[in-house]
């Protein structure tokens, strides 16, 4: 749906994004990740053509976008923006119709949503009179409310509790069961694992892992271990356990390639009362690889 062909930007003789490559699909959850500065901002502000790219191609659906293609997209900036003396209703049914949408559709959208976020009460209060998780909230109604085919939202989950951030996820879900793509720029990498099937890990405005994402955990990823243990800790302690972390009754760390003959010696010393093996999370697996990247 989305596709990104060497694109390059230069601020001032600073590469904000080098080269970067990727896809992303119809019907599927992308997570464009990288910590502070990688080129995230930069990258959606070229695919919403706010700004332009010096060199590469950025396509919708094979073809370079024209306006009325941006009809056809949501997009949720970090930097929060909304009509501040304008009441919550008529802000939403302004901009739903500056997307398309008639009248009577915008106002009976407007309604649904703010129902389902529980806003209703405040449908006449100006902007300035809601809280902050409210104004994301509202935010978030803005960037869905046409059901564009390109959603793109830039730290979703900020400053919302974790019933909002449920009922965000759902619609979500629910966008990208209809056939939209969704863009995630987030640091909430569990989020990333509950909705992303593709990431795109960025540093430096360059790619440094991308794919899908269960085979990137299984590549890249190394699985834990967890042992509970009833025993002394000293006793364990006088073990060769590299890369392992001793703690009162728990043993954690990376799976060693010698875990039998762990085992062997862990159970000869403590009692052993549970072993598990899970696999890594994307924020381990996104900080070992920024780290390579920087000690490169």
């Amino acid at each position: 749906m989305l596709s990104l062909n060497a694109v390059t930007k230069v601020f001032n003789k600073t590469i904000a994004v080098d080269d970067l490559s990727f896809e992303a699909l119809q019907g599927s959850a992308f997570g464009l990740l990288g910590p502070n500065g990688a080129g995230k901002t930069t990258t959606i502000r070229m695919i919403m053509n706010i700004i332009q790219p010096d060199s590469g191609q950025i396509k919708f659906h094979g073809k370079h976008p024209e306006k009325a293609d941006y009809l056809k997209v949501g997009y949720l900036p970090e930097e929060r923006g909304l009509y501040q003396k304008m009441k919550l209703k008529e802000t939403v049914v302004y901009l739903a119709r500056l997307k398309g949408l008639s009248l009577t559709e915008a106002s009976k959208r407007t309604d649904e949503y703010l129902s389902r976020f529980d806003l209703s009460n405040y449908a006449l209060r100006r902007i300035q009179e809601l809280s902050k998780g409210n104004q994301q909230k509202v935010q978030f109604i803005i960037a869905v409310i046409h059901k564009p085919e390109l959603v793109i939202l830039d730290e979703p989950f900020a400053g919302l509790d974790p019933v909002n951030q449920l009922l965000l996820k759902e619609i979500i879900g629910e966008l990208r069961d209809q056939g939209s793509t969704v863009i995630f720029s987030t640091h909430q990498m569990e989020q990333v694992e509950k909705l992303c099937d593709r990431i795109c890990l960025i540093n430096h405005g360059k790619s440094i892992l991308y794919g899908d994402l269960r085979k990137i955990k299984k590549e890249y990823g190394q699985q834990m271990l967890t042992i509970d243990y009833q025993g002394s800790a000293k006793a364990l302690s006088d073990l060769n356990l590299p890369d392992l972390k001793i703690f009162e009754n728990q043993i954690v760390g990376r799976l060693p390639k010698n875990l039998n003959t762990l085992m062997q010696a862990v159970m000869q010393t403590v009692q052993v009362t549970r072993f598990e093996l899970l696999e890594p999370s994307l924020e381990q697996i996104f900080i070992e690889q920024v780290s390579k990247e920087e000690q490169a």
